[in-house]
């Protein structure tokens, strides 16, 4: 199982350390980074383009994600702009963690409507993902065809019966595993399986503390032994060593 850490909730306040944590982060060994996209919760987070931006610029092959972008707070032309210009600094390293949102107070900020965030979000990717492979639709040219190049991979993260939907139409599924105990995040991974699926991927891990090693290691074998392909862990502030946490795998 491959192991990733999320760029994001790094300190309490600004500025972020951003550049030196993916560097960090990149010589201790993780084989991918990932921003989440959180509007109007309170602390500053980051948008996560900015923040894969800045690790694209001093990092190597390590890949780099979204866990993931609320497609529904966006207009699909804006958000495969945007998708398309990081793709054109880090090439293929991108992959991009879609949602439907699961925070009203996101939707609030940004007014937009949350009861019909299920129904926007399958109306709006269906578009989204004929402007990443095409660069453009009927409607808007935003980049050659080649230039695209397919557009990046595309992975759903989300929960319920949208489970087998992301074993049927996206490239892999992105399960929470802080909103979930690993009873249900492994129990959703069978079904994900039994329905097709082919990337797994269990993230936002929280490792808190040096204290929490045993807890979380004990949670990584879990999730490997499930059959899991990676797991993507959440830094708290005063949160362990990234070596530490690396060699637990």
């Amino acid at each position: 199982m491959r192991l990733g850490a999320t760029l994001a909730h790094l300190v309490d306040a600004p500025p972020f350390a951003v550049v030196p944590w993916a560097r960090r982060l990149t010589a201790a060994g993780f084989d991918s980074l990932w921003a989440p996209e959180i509007v109007g919760r309170g602390p500053l987070v980051p948008d996560p383009f900015v923040l894969l931006a800045a690790a694209t610029a001093v990092t190597g092959d390590v890949e780099l994600g979204t866990a993931t972008v609320q497609v529904p707070l966006h207009h699909p032309a804006e958000l495969a702009h945007r998708a398309l210009s990081l793709m054109a600094a880090c090439g293929d390293r991108l992959t991009l963690g879609v949602s439907p949102g699961s925070s009203r107070t996101d939707f609030t900020a940004l007014d937009r409507d949350y009861d019909a965030r299920f129904a926007t979000f399958r109306e709006q990717v269906a578009r989204l993902r004929a402007l990443l492979a095409r660069g453009g639709d009927e409607r808007a040219e935003l980049a050659p065809a080649a230039v695209a190049a397919g557009g990046p991979r595309l992975l759903l993260g989300s929960w319920g019966a949208n489970v087998e939907w992301a074993a049927r139409e996206f490239d892999g599924w992105l399960a929470s595993g802080r909103r979930r105990t690993p009873e249900q995040v492994i129990a959703a991974h069978e079904r994900y399986r039994a329905a097709g699926g082919r990337r797994a991927i269990v993230c936002t891990i929280p490792v808190g503390s040096g204290d929490d090693l045993v807890r979380t290691g004990e949670a990584l074998r879990r999730y490997a032994d499930a059959g899991f392909d990676d797991a993507v862990v959440l830094f708290g502030p005063a949160g362990p060593d990234p070596e530490r946490v690396r060699a637990l795998i």
